[in-house]
């Protein structure tokens, strides 16, 4: 396994800096709860770069796109790294729908990734070609103390770009629902990609904004049922980093700070890349 220590964040935090979802609803009435109003129809109005971008800017934006295309080997030319555990090879195999940096497309795209380039990896039983692209994080470790990490689909045993490799896949047995994912292995848990679009401009809001916004207009939150804490492992409680205190906003669990921390985890954890900040190969800790 040669060493892929690569400053990849900024990839993931150029093209997210840039991108913004343009996606507006009406407001149900006041007392008739919330309503979901579908897929919207027409051309997808996010994915493309912000107006009024420099072009220092825009060349930011228009490099981290292409980056975010890249399709990672093991070994050759680009010498990318995909690591010895992910979940695929590519930032937008996960992210693609209805625009570059959005959520899951139909058909999954992992479905092909398990087997790429002589891979032995067996399909797992939630992943359908017209189902959600899964993540999977197990409960508890074997000896039954708690773990929550991600254990990635799929291993580079067998591909051609990996001689000698022969690590094993994880067990996700027994099946349950392949569609919906429910039932089969009590220990697993899943998450499906989030769309991207506008992480940028959540990470330049203030904390002091988010808190207030929190606060204002109650009564009418209230009525259109919008409650709820900024996202917390402690319930009621801001979600804050120990280095200076400020609010967390990415990950399932507002976990990282900043969009820097948030690609570089998402590179080590979904495709194996080592980099700066995530020095480790993943299985190391497996």
């Amino acid at each position: 396994m040669n060493d892929r220590r690569r400053n990849r964040g900024r990839v993931l935090a150029g093209l997210a800096i840039a991108a913004i979802g343009a996606c507006t609803h009406a407001p149900s009435p006041p007392g008739t709860g919330v309503v979901d109003p579908g897929v919207r129809g027409g051309a997808p109005g996010s994915g493309g770069p912000l107006p009024g971008l420099t072009a220092d800017e825009l060349s930011f934006f228009t490099d981290g796109r292409a980056r975010f295309l890249d399709v990672e080997a093991v070994t050759g030319t680009a010498n990318n790294g995909l690591g010895p555990r992910f979940n695929s090879n590519q930032c937008a195999a996960c992210h693609t729908q209805p625009d570059i940096g959005g959520t899951s497309p139909v058909p999954n795209p992992t479905i092909g990734v398990a087997t790429l380039n002589g891979a032995r990896n067996n399909i797992p039983w939630f992943i359908v070609k017209n189902g959600p692209i899964r993540e999977a994080r197990f409960k508890k470790n074997p000896d039954g103390t708690p773990d929550g990490g991600v254990h990635a689909l799929f291993v580079i045993t067998g591909r051609s770009d990996a001689p000698g490799c022969n690590i094993a896949q994880p067990d996700f047995m027994p099946a349950g629902d392949p569609l919906t994912g429910r039932g089969g292995n009590p220990n697993i848990i899943f998450r499906i990609p989030t769309p991207l679009f506008g992480a940028g401009l959540i990470e330049a809001i203030p904390d002091s904004a988010i808190l207030a916004n929190k606060s204002a207009s109650m009564p009418l939150k209230e009525a259109l049922g919008i409650r709820g804490p900024p996202n917390a492992h402690i319930s009621g409680t801001a979600n804050t980093t120990a280095n200076d205190g400020t609010i967390t906003r990415f990950g399932w669990k507002a976990q990282n700070k900043s969009l820097l921390l948030f690609a570089a985890e998402a590179y080590n954890v979904e495709m194996g890349v080592t980099n700066e900040l995530f020095p480790q190969e993943r299985h190391e800790r497996l």
